[in-house]
């Protein structure tokens, strides 16, 4: 079987998942990012962030079937498809910005003019952008500026439906495959990558595509801040078991076994990458087209004013403003070394900026980078261990696993549970 070439751009979360399931596949892949020491480490066999599966799987295809590329124009030498797996991150006004994509498609193009010399690519290789982009952006933005350089090569979107912490699972064993396509080239091509993957494959238009990507982001996030807000107004009613309410309401067989018990639940705000850029990107794409989308601004709305609730309530349980507050959990979401837009700095944030300053922190996974990016200098301790014999009031902010029963381990310590995971 004759299989085409694949060639990635961007080696994060998305691209790394992406290249490796392709590889272990079977098909051939060259790995490009512009960050050479991200390159060096996943050429060395190294996994330049904590996400199960990757490592294992690097070490199946690294050599054989996934290559690290040196540059653009290396990866992307004779490949049937250029796929893009760069940040699109959010602006101050909300929307995404795209200077990451342009730039590798830059790349792209650029090895395409110079394929007469003995490499780049050919007009008949398809350029896939798999980076999160708000719906009109492969008609409006991208096509006309891949012809706008001379180029005929077909163009598609591809969005990935990966959640961090199950990134390999999720990309192996597909629930569904969503493909933005305009012409037969691009369709055959991704119908014969996806078919070892055995999952249904939509074929839509490209704004169809990259609707539903934030159709399922916005969904998430909605179902979060809705889940909070019941639990503001339980708290306001009073008399309310919260966590048992939810549990209870899982069990509902119009929601039980669909897999999404984690959203409909309260907490302290979602964060991550994805969801607050997305929700924030699809706003400001309703804006520009003069539409309110009024759900989806209470839904933003609400989740802004999370990491402040959960601050006055941490205050409420101190004794004063000197005293020693702990958090546990400084990553968006248990399972995961991320912690970029997590809600734990932003409830940082908010205790410091109150005058709360003897602040200790604990995770089993993010506190180099919530270090280095958030909070240089507050106390990171070794341990949960460690924290709570520490401090008099510990907020629980991640809930990850190993934080189960710390209140029964810690009886004397007054653990404000921002996620509901503690009792009930």
């Amino acid at each position: 079987m004759n299989r085409p070439s694949v060639a990635v751009f961007g080696l994060g979360f998305v691209g790394l998942t992406t290249a490796l399931g392709f590889a272990d596949k079977g098909f051939s892949v060259r790995g490009f990012d512009v960050d050479g020491g991200r390159r060096a480490e996943i050429a060395g066999g190294g996994i330049p962030f904590h996400e199960p599966g990757l490592g294992e799987a690097l070490a199946r295809v690294i050599g054989k079937t996934f290559f690290v590329a040196d540059d653009a124009m290396m990866a992307a030498n004779g490949a049937g498809l250029c796929f893009f797996c760069v940040g699109t991150p959010g602006r101050p006004d909300g929307s995404a910005d795209l200077a990451d994509l342009f730039s590798a498609l830059d790349g792209v193009l650029g090895a395409r003019e110079n394929a007469r010399g003995g490499g780049g690519v050919a007009d008949d290789c398809v350029l896939v952008v798999k980076s999160t982009v708000p719906p009109g952006t492969l008609a409006e933005r991208v096509e006309p500026y891949v012809r706008s350089r001379g180029a005929v090569n077909p163009v598609a979107v591809n969005p990935e439906f990966l959640r961090e912490g199950r990134c390999w699972e999720d990309f192996i064993h597909p629930d569904r495959i969503v493909c933005g396509v305009t012409d037969d080239l691009a369709k055959s091509a991704l119908a014969a990558l996806y078919a070892p993957f055995g999952a249904p494959i939509h074929f839509v238009t490209p704004n169809t595509a990259e609707f539903i990507k934030y159709l399922s982001n916005s969904l998430l996030a909605t179902l979060i801040s809705y889940s909070n807000e019941m639990a503001l107004l339980a708290d306001a009613v009073g008399g309310v078991e919260i966590a048992r309410a939810f549990r209870i309401l899982h069990e509902d067989r119009r929601l039980a076994g669909a897999g999404i018990d984690a959203y409909i639940y309260p907490g302290c705000g979602y964060g991550g990458y994805c969801l607050p850029k997305d929700t924030a990107a699809l706003g400001a794409l309703a804006r520009s087209r003069g539409f309110s989308p009024r759900i989806l601004e209470g839904v933003m709305s609400l989740n802004a004013e999370m990491p402040g609730f959960a601050a006055r309530k941490i205050e409420r349980a101190a004794a004063s403003p000197t005293e020693k507050i702990g958090v546990l959990g400084l990553s968006f979401k248990p399972g995961s070394s991320d912690a970029r837009d997590s809600p734990a700095a932003r409830i940082i944030a908010a205790l410091m900026a109150d005058g709360y300053r003897n602040i200790y922190a604990y995770d089993p996974l993010a506190m180099d980078e919530f270090r280095r990016v958030y909070a240089p200098d507050i106390v990171y301790c070794a341990s949960a261990r460690e924290l709570c014999e520490t401090c008099g009031t510990v907020a629980l902010v991640t809930a990850w696993e190993e934080f189960a029963g710390i209140d029964r381990a810690f009886p004397a310590v007054d653990f404000v549970d921002c996620r509901y995971f503690l009792k009930g």
